[in-house]
């Protein structure tokens, strides 16, 4: 649930594609195409994804678990950082309210881009193993299957809705990327990854404080401050929905669980598909650059898929693959932000399905909007403008449990007998 949730179908999407911009546009001043370029390409996506994506969910994850389950509080709502970190009810009072506005606002154009980012492609597939002509009617029918999608999985619960359809898709999606591995370069995808997995810990620090002020190329304006804007926007969700579903487990842990094996997981996909595609463009294969550039993301991920064997079987794997996921996002995502607008609900209570389906049709609306405008370019701009405010309160939750730590180290603390 925890990985199916972070990631939705925009992993599936985004790692078969972005390693080609990279390899355009590569970082550092290196040439295009170059053989250096092949190596940051295939390694850079898995940074953007890795363990600095995660650690961004582990504070919320925190503080709210910590203040439901161990002081037995009665509210989901990320703004209990706020009493967590300040004593003044002055401050209490102003701040509260900004932080639950900013957190829905992130949520929503989060989860906006997403969708926004997700439907076109999936329409695309969809109108590829049908054989019809795509179209914005066709990718607003696909919102409306998700709604109702969604509505089942409201209607099942938490268990048998939510965690049924996670278990499902990472099944498929694991059949999915186990296939190309096998049928694929396989010792070109291992000889890869281990290049890669050097490179990105010996470039670690560099990549996080990159700013290529002398060249002004946009790279790290375009990537690198667009993910951060997309995991800060994600961090709500993640937080509370993570916390909700963490009662039992230790603080240790929860961090592994977010960050070691949704890194590891993140990073497989990038491996495999984003090393699947760069085959293709090396090899001479298909011209996957010249796809993106003439006809778009959508069009290019479907000519990478139909590269497989029994393509047209793999379409359509796909396509259920990707979508399970976004119905699995939406339903987390909601599930969350009713649980936020519920005046008191405590760990162990559940929203109401009024209060989840409404959430679920801003998302849709909200998304339809993204669409019509359409361009990745949208996508990004979306999720910098919702992940920024977010920024802020993520220094609030470290204060919070800086507080937190001081306040449980107090507690261990075991008391002298009397008269000692």
């Amino acid at each position: 649930m925890v990985f199916t949730t972070g990631i939705d179908a925009s992993i599936m999407i985004m790692s078969l594609f972005e390693p080609i911009h990279y390899l355009e546009a590569p970082p550092f001043g290196i040439e295009p195409f170059s053989e250096q370029a092949y190596d940051y390409a295939h390694m850079y996506g898995q940074f953007h994804w890795g363990p600095s994506a995660w650690i961004m969910y582990v504070p919320a994850t925190i503080v709210i678990a910590y203040v439901l389950f161990i002081k037995k509080g009665d509210t989901t709502r990320i703004s209990v950082c706020v009493d967590e970190a300040f004593k003044s009810d002055r401050v209490r009072r102003i701040l509260k309210p900004l932080v639950d506005f900013f957190v829905a606002f992130g949520i929503i154009g989060g989860i906006g881009a997403s969708i926004g980012l997700e439907i076109p492609v999936i329409s695309e597939i969809t109108c590829s193993f049908l054989g019809i002509p795509n179209s914005l009617l066709m990718q607003l029918a696909m919102l409306g299957i998700l709604l109702v999608l969604f509505g089942v999985t409201v209607l099942r619960g938490l268990d048998k809705g939510i965690q049924r359809l996670s278990t499902l898709n990472v099944y498929l999606v694991l059949a999915f990327i186990i296939f190309v591995f096998l049928v694929g370069p396989t010792r070109y995808l291992v000889d890869a990854e281990t290049n890669s997995i050097g490179l990105l810990f010996s470039n670690f620090v560099r990549m996080s404080t990159y700013t290529d002020p002398h060249l002004r190329s946009g790279f790290p304006q375009r990537w690198t401050t667009f993910y951060w804007g997309w995991w800060l926007a994600y961090m709500p969700v993640l937080g509370l929905f993570v916390a909700r579903i963490s009662r039992g487990r230790t603080v240790r842990q929860v961090i592994l669980g977010q960050v070691l094996w949704g890194s590891m997981g993140c990073m497989t996909f990038f491996a495999i598909l984003g090393g699947y595609s760069l085959h293709l463009q090396k090899s001479g294969i298909l011209d996957v650059a010249g796809l993106l550039n003439s006809a778009g993301q959508e069009a290019a991920i479907s000519a990478i898929i139909q590269t497989l064997p029994m393509s047209r079987f793999m379409l359509l794997i796909y396509s259920i693959c990707c979508f399970v996921f976004l119905a699995t996002t939406v339903s987390s995502t909601a599930y969350t932000l009713s649980s936020m607008t519920s005046k008191h609900l405590t760990g162990y209570d559940q929203p109401t399905t009024l209060n989840r389906l409404v959430w679920a049709l801003v998302f849709i609306a909200f998304s339809a909007g993204i669409i019509i405008v359409g361009g990745f370019a949208t996508v990004q701009v979306v999720c910098v403008i919702a992940g920024f405010p977010l920024i802020f309160i993520v220094f609030v939750l470290m204060r919070a449990i800086r507080n937190l730590q001081k306040e449980a180290a107090r507690e261990a603390v075991i008391p002298p007998p009397e008269g000692s």
